[in-house]
């Protein structure tokens, strides 16, 4: 099989973190095709965008409007 795309990688990380990644899937990622550093590096950049997004949400939620 061929290596995953970077969208695949991402799709695959976003579906996992999300709890909908089928254990077909997950199989597939790592048996098949991917490498663990590739999903592990894809996972926390996911994980710092998702840290920021939120950061980002509850600092204009919470800040007084002008």
């Amino acid at each position: 099989m061929s290596k995953p795309t970077l969208i695949e990688v991402f799709k695959s990380v976003f579906s996992a973190a999300i709890g909908i990644q089928s254990e077909e899937n997950r199989k597939k990622d790592f048996e098949a095709q991917g490498s663990l550093p590739t999903y592990v590096i894809a996972g926390f950049v996911f994980t710092v965008l998702f840290v920021v997004v939120l950061i980002f949400v509850v600092s204009a939620v919470m800040s007084p409007i002008n």
